[in-house]
């Protein structure tokens, strides 16, 4: 990313805000396998294909090479995606379901509507989507959330700090969030830092940008609205898209001052 804002004219401040931490406690995905296997769920939700993956090894440990797969293919699988689809296909597994683009808890509702299926089990990201669980449940669905992974902080938190103290003090014209969790992380950190208000604040007026509706959302969660989302969820559309949007603002705000 921070070569593609370069490419753009851009000078980036890369601050990594997040690393993968598989859950220590495996019980629950263990409890879903069983219940899986003993044939208790209708459909299966994956919403990431990392995560996908993560289960895939994690079950084949236990239970053998083929347990997960045919497990799969007697319930109704949906993708939240591209990726939890590419995942499964690396499988040899097919998803009954794809929510299209833009990928949030709301297509995947859109493309469940209707289905007969109620003991439902969804393969959670990061953080936990309430929205989708509270959709599922209003159409009488029983849902269990299965944790695989969870994002935790840096090691090295310093560049985070960096950031947050940079944004605090006015240094960055623009911020770009490619995932929900990176903003709960930032705020922290800021808290942390004791410069949460300062972050906020400047974050409610300067250019962010964002991948997607869902990190849209936990934008908004904190009081901070998205000033753009690029046509396609991408790292690469993000980032020319961000650049052509904040050139052209740019360039409105230098024609008002004349």
């Amino acid at each position: 990313m921070a070569e593609l804002i370069r490419k753009q004219g851009g000078v980036p401040f890369a601050a990594p805000s997040m690393r993968e931490a598989p859950l220590e406690e495996n019980a629950e995905a263990f409890g879903f396998a069983e219940r899986l296997f003993a044939g208790e769920f209708d459909m299966v939700i994956l919403l990431t294909g990392i995560g996908t993956r993560q289960l895939q090894r994690l079950l084949e440990a236990r239970y053998g090479a083929n347990a997960f797969v045919e497990g799969l293919r007697k319930v109704t699988v949906v993708a939240r995606g591209p990726k939890p689809a590419a995942a499964l296909r690396e499988m040899g597994l097919a998803p009954a379901l794809i929510a299209p683009e833009p990928n949030t808890w709301r297509e995947v509702l859109a493309v469940t509507e209707g289905r007969p299926e109620r003991r439902i089990a969804v393969q959670e990201y990061g953080r936990t989507n309430p929205n989708l669980i509270q959709g599922l449940e209003a159409r009488g669905a029983s849902v269990t959330a299965v944790r695989v992974y969870q994002w935790a902080l840096p090691d090295d938190r310093g560049p985070l700090r960096e950031a947050v103290h940079g944004l605090a003090a006015g240094k960055f014209e623009a911020v770009l969030f490619t995932t929900a969790v990176q903003i709960d992380h930032l705020l922290r950190v800021a808290e942390e830092e004791g410069l949460a208000e300062q972050a906020q604040a400047r974050l409610r007026n300067i250019f962010v940008a964002s991948i997607g509706p869902t990190t849209s959302e936990a934008l908004e969660e904190f009081g901070v609205r998205a000033s753009m989302e690029p046509s396609h969820p991408k790292m690469g559309f993000l980032v020319r898209e961000a650049g052509e949007v904040f050139t052209t603002e740019a360039r409105r705000r230098r024609e008002k001052q004349k």
